[in-house]
């Protein structure tokens, strides 16, 4: 029985992101190689591996138990060629995905330390969705997550919580009953403020009005800054109240820049997942960064 390590792969690849074609785009193949490979390795494994469906094809149960044996071994493998044959002595650099925010305000110097002793890491921002299906084809090596990834071939391991706080700068806030809130409900005294969102539909702010009041928002945004920092900066600068985590607004509460309006009892929060594909931890530049990002989480504020 002869069974080429290009057939493993083009089966890895297949069974993660769901379809011949996407595979052949994703390994630079023609999709008839990509179904030749699979065919050959299906007549000499004695077994189907994929269903074909009309959104592209799902693994049969012999396919699900060959994945689990072969998956690490290949991705492992992999990386070995990159490091010794892809034309440089180097490693090439992980990708590691994730919200500009957290990356930016605490990723980054967590890591610096494996930087320093040669880590290479390309970081790259975007929203979660986006984010696990570039994983899933193979162009990420790692993505903070705000979603729990349901995705076939991903694994997740939390990370953190991030909690939400109802900020305001020092001076607005004086004009912000906390008391009168709860008790004539958070339209009769909120409406009254600009309220500045992360965007239109208000994600983070609807979350803490449900958890907290009961209830959604009736207020449109005044601002919406795609970026939390922007909103930071703009609730720091008296232009109206938000929702914001407090990792992020750790430094601003601290020197009194911007004060919470409420303190409820049980405050919303928010789970970050470290995403990676089922085997890849096998990487050993990989599975240090893993492993050294939920150490240092346990010090995030």
């Amino acid at each position: 029985m002869v069974v080429q390590l290009s057939w493993l792969r083009t089966f890895v690849t297949v069974y993660r992101l769901g379809s011949f074609t996407k595979a052949a785009q994703s390994l630079e193949l023609s999709q008839p190689t990509v179904t030749h490979q699979v065919r050959n390795l299906e007549r000499t494994f004695g077994k189907a591996l994929f269903e074909r469906v009309p959104q592209g094809v799902v693994p049969t149960c012999a396919a699900d138990l060959l994945i689990r044996d072969v998956q690490g071994p290949v991705d492992a493998l992999g990386g070995v060629v990159e490091r010794h044959f892809g034309g440089s002595s180097d490693s090439r650099p992980l990708c590691v995905g994730g919200p500009a925010e957290l990356i930016t305000s605490r990723v980054v110097a967590a890591v610096s330390d494996l930087i320093a002793d040669g880590l290479r890491i390309n970081f790259r921002f975007g929203l979660a969705d986006n984010l696990l299906d570039r994983l899933t084809s193979g162009d990420y090596d790692l993505v903070l997550s705000t979603v729990r990834p349901r995705l076939r071939g991903i694994s997740a391991t939390t990370l953190v919580d991030e909690e939400f706080a109802m900020l305001a700068s020092p001076e607005l806030a004086d004009g912000v009953p906390a008391g009168q809130i709860m008790k004539e409900g958070p339209a009769a005294v909120l409406d009254k403020y600009p309220l500045i969102a992360y965007a239109e539909s208000l994600p983070i702010i609807r979350r803490y009005w449900l958890t907290v009041f009961g209830v959604r928002p009736t207020s449109a945004p005044s601002v919406v800054i795609p970026d939390l920092r922007g909103v930071l900066a703009a609730v720091k600068s008296s232009a109206g109240i938000s929702v914001l985590p407090t990792y992020l607004a750790a430094d601003a509460l601290r020197h009194g820049e911007v004060v919470k309006l409420l303190e409820p009892e049980i405050p919303p929060i928010n789970t970050f997942y470290l995403a990676t594909r089922d085997g890849s931890l096998c990487h050993p530049d990989l599975s240090l960064l893993h492993g050294h990002l939920l150490m240092k989480a346990r010090t995030w504020g």
